[in-house]
């Protein structure tokens, strides 16, 4: 489908579903520069609707640093998340913890990056955490988790460094590897403090039919087109042994978090755009990943739009960039993503994505830091999103906390890591 013919369709599709929703919400739909806003007008149930339209033009001139002023938690301070739900403090003393993962029995896997180890977390019959354990350690920069084969008997579990994937032996309850790592595929393009710097976080998961490893690399660089971002933003394919390498798609800046659509089985990314073009442009996004499809980095940014830097460079690759689903706020840093398909949430929210925003830096107005879900209908996200867990940065601007991941414990409840406040957070309905 051409580009603005596709265009046309979001649009259209966008605003029918936005008439549906406003009539199930009391929230107001923020729609163009309303929706780009900042954490004063975050609020749990507040709707946003941006579109390519709504995107201002790139403004070199007035890139910003305002980095996150990171303070401790105020007293009493909780997160904020709609009526009828509930959030509470589930784990607390972790270090550094940023993928989250629920295994098929339930406990929950924890990467903690900057220690270089995966922790294991088990709830009791009471959803309090019994025990911590070390599942393994002197790793580089883990991130991503996933276990292997899909389904109740997992045979590994497979972490992503930021420079290699590998596995460990495991059998479901195990709360230690089963021996030492057992090296998959060697040469993932490094990143962080560990190989020349760049985006480190590297996500991984299997299709459905269990053929394909998929692994999220996110660029070297801002906006560049140089030899050092070889194989990088994009999402790589591999077999599960590592062999097989390919391509999957490219152009994508920073896929940080990589997740299965359960109704179609498509691949989805959750996507960290350039910064250095102003406070709006261009939007971070969530969308789904076609296979070998073309997202615009570093040429081109949401569809056929250049960078600055770049004007006038590979014209043939105009036509082909893909306009994302869901646009987002600007640095808002997207991260982690999944599809609720727990049963403890309202029926509303199945099969719907929720996404856990790290929070911005390049930009005057601080936004993020907070979780967002996205509605779905059969499988397809029609572009608008919610605010859903707010309420980290206070009155004047400080951040007590930084949403890293997201998963879904053996009751259905919403568990999120928080790398600001060292912390595991856990919502549940229970209106």
């Amino acid at each position: 489908m051409p580009v603005k013919t596709r265009l046309i369709v979001l649009l259209v599709a966008s605003v029918c579903w936005s008439q549906t929703r406003a009539a199930e919400s009391s929230q107001p739909l923020l729609k163009g520069q309303d929706a780009f806003g900042g954490y004063k007008t975050d609020v749990p149930g507040v709707r946003r609707l941006i579109t390519v339209a709504d995107m201002p033009k790139p403004d070199t001139g007035k890139s910003v640093d305002r980095g996150p002023h990171v303070v401790p938690r105020p007293e009493g301070a909780m997160p904020k998340v709609p009526a009828g739900f509930t959030v509470d403090l589930l784990a607390t003393n972790l270090s550094n913890p940023r993928k989250i993962v629920a295994s098929p029995n339930g406990d929950i896997f924890v990467a903690e990056s900057n220690p270089g180890r995966i922790k294991v977390l088990r709830e009791g019959p009471d959803g309090r955490i019994v025990s911590t354990t070390v599942f393994a350690e002197k790793l580089r920069q883990p991130f991503g988790i996933s276990f292997y084969p899909a389904g109740s008997k997992p045979k590994f579990v497979y972490v992503a460094n930021t420079d290699s994937v590998v596995r460990f032996g495991y059998e479901s309850g195990d709360l230690k590897a089963r021996g030492a790592e057992e090296m998959v595929v060697p040469d993932i393009p490094g990143g962080g403090r560990l190989r020349g710097g760049g985006h480190w976080t590297r996500d991984v998961l299997f299709t459905p039919d269990g053929k394909k490893m998929l692994v999220s690399v996110g660029s070297h660089s801002n906006n560049d087109d140089d030899a050092q971002d070889k194989n990088r933003a994009a999402i790589l394919e591999y077999n599960p042994d590592g062999s097989g390498f390919r391509i999957y798609a490219s152009g994508i800046r920073n896929p940080v978090g990589i997740a299965i659509e359960p109704r179609s089985g498509k691949v989805w990314a959750s996507v960290n755009e350039r910064d250095g073009l102003g406070d709006d442009v261009p939007s971070d996004y969530i969308t789904h990943v076609e296979e070998n499809g073309f997202y615009g980095w570093p040429w081109f940014y949401i569809g056929n739009h250049y960078d600055p830097k770049h004007e006038g460079k590979h014209p043939e690759l105009g036509s082909k960039v893909i306009v994302p689903d869901v646009l987002l706020q600007a640095h808002s840093a997207s991260l982690c993503m999944l599809f609720y398909i727990g049963k403890q949430f309202p029926t509303q929210y199945r099969g719907w994505a929720f996404a856990a925003e790290h929070g911005s830096w390049n930009r005057a107005n601080r936004t993020g830091y907070k979780v967002i879900c996205v509605p779905m209908k059969n499988g397809k996200a029609l572009g608008e999103y919610d605010d859903f867990m707010t309420g980290f940065v206070t009155d004047s601007g400080d951040v007590w906390g930084r949403p890293v991941g997201v998963t879904v414990d053996k009751q259905g409840s919403l568990i999120v890591s928080d790398d600001a406040g060292n912390c595991l957070w856990r919502m549940r309905y229970v209106k």
